[in-house]
């Protein structure tokens, strides 16, 4: 095993740190460039803004080019900012063009507009073609990189035409076979290429795969990609005709950016889209003072709430025990059923004229959390303070568990239905709906009960 890969990462950054303190630049080149791109990606996901570009610029041509492709559009971006701009120039031009929307879509558009310029006429009009499409669409995140077959090529044929495209495709491992329309009917493997005799065609073994068309979204079709596990999925555009290749490392990078905007926001907070050690602390301050504000304002429904009980609290003090665990119980209650079916609606288990069929089985579950909760919460206070309070407690746990897994279960329905993200509609505004809506629940079933 290299030696690199004996030391914790986190000693590497300290000792990188140390040499960066003492200006020994030197020391800084010697070590870095003996490690793997990926020790050295990962050393710079943390370090700060400033030393990340110093340590990039130590950097062999090889392995700086590795390294910045490896890197999210993000960091790539904030190194474009901090290197001169022949580096930057030079990188540019090195990146694949699916590669290089990924980072424009990053920049301040007079940077975009720069390094557009200072690229050769081809690569140029490549990556113009997929700035072209809609934002959130496969064809802004296929390769035009590609090598295709026709069925009736032989084995032989079809060897030599990979050889001589082989610097110029993304992919060797997926091969489009299209007719004389470029319309895809099939494709074919290296592997299988190598294991057929070199006077079979390449219709005899091809497969039937499906294609995705130029305009459908990127995370609906990086999802399908995923679940086929294919290297590869061809991009047709209204016309039937190849346009692209959308590869499995692209879906991968597509689902963790999803996933991570869909947790964060559910959370309550922005995404970082960083590193968080990479992170400027005033950066994590703004991802979360929005949504504090915002539920700061939503929790003054539940005070005023409170102010209208009031009256109600005052002759039965014992009611003001069990307002933390009604609300906490009805929050986790909603949020368990948004998350739940947040992610049914990003696997397609489920779309929004699903509504009534989730909110019946969403009603159900809630119904049934709310007897096992309320029961036992009904024989504990019961068997501690009285007897209509414990029925107070269960009636209402009953109550709280069925509302806030039904309201849980459709907002996210909702939301994908007037095409707002349903992460945004889940955890923090449930919390405060339920948090509300549990309290009058609460005390009307008090009132009914205890006769005050």
């Amino acid at each position: 095993m290299a030696y690199d890969q004996l030391v914790d990462i986190k000693d590497l950054i300290a000792e990188i740190e140390d040499h960066l303190t003492e200006d020994n630049f030197a020391d800084v080149a010697g070590r870095v460039n003996t490690l793997k791109p990926a020790r050295v990606i990962k050393i710079f996901e943390r370090l700060g803004h400033r030393r990340r570009a110093i340590v990039y610029r130590l950097l062999d041509k090889d392995l700086a080019l590795e390294v910045f492709e490896g890197l999210s559009p993000v960091l790539q971006s904030d190194l474009v900012d901090a290197l001169q701009e022949r580096d930057t120039v030079d990188l540019f031009a090195n990146m694949a063009p699916d590669d290089r929307v990924w980072l424009l879509d990053e920049l301040p558009a007079s940077v975009a507009s720069k390094l557009l310029r200072g690229l050769e006429p081809g690569e140029r009009d490549q990556t113009a073609v997929l700035l072209g499409y809609p934002e959130d669409s496969i064809g802004r995140r296929m390769s035009p990189r590609f090598i295709t077959l026709r069925p009736w090529h032989t084995v032989a044929e079809a060897m030599e035409r990979v050889h001589e495209r082989l610097e110029e495709a993304e992919t060797i491992y997926y091969l489009p076979v299209i007719d004389t329309g470029r319309r895809v009917v099939g494709a074919v493997s290296l592997r299988q290429l190598i294991s057929g005799e070199d006077s079979q065609r390449v219709e005899e073994f091809m497969e039937h795969t499906g294609t995705a068309e130029v305009s459908e979204d990127a995370e609906n079709v990086a999802r399908r990609t995923a679940q086929r596990g294919t290297f590869a999925l061809s991009v047709v555009d209204h016309e039937e005709r190849l346009v692209g290749i959308f590869t499995l490392d692209d879906a991968v990078r597509i689902l963790e950016h999803e996933e991570s905007e869909d947790v964060s926001r559910q959370g309550g907070v922005e995404p970082l889209r960083r590193p968080y050690l990479s992170t400027p602390v005033s950066r994590l301050v703004r991802s979360r003072i929005t949504w504090l504000l915002v539920l700061a304002i939503g929790a003054t429904l539940t005070v005023q709430v409170l102010s209208v009980f009031e009256e109600t609290l005052e002759q039965v003090t014992v009611l003001a025990l069990f307002v933390p665990l009604l609300i906490g119980t009805g929050g986790n209650t909603g949020n368990q059923a948004a998350t739940t079916v947040t992610r049914a609606l990003a696997l397609h288990d489920i779309e929004p004229r699903d509504i009534f069929r989730v909110l019946t089985r969403e009603l159900r579950a809630g119904f049934m959390l709310g007897l096992l909760l309320g029961g036992l919460g009904f024989i504990i206070t019961a068997l501690v303070f009285e007897f209509e309070v414990g029925l107070v407690i269960g009636l209402t746990l009953l109550a709280v568990c069925s509302v806030a897994a039904s309201v849980g279960g459709i907002m996210p329905l909702i939301a994908r239905a007037i095409n707002v993200d349903p992460a945004v509609f889940s955890n923090p505004f449930i919390s405060t709906f339920v948090d509300a809506t549990g309290l009058i629940i609460y005390f009307m079933i008090a009132r009914a009960i205890l006769q005050i």
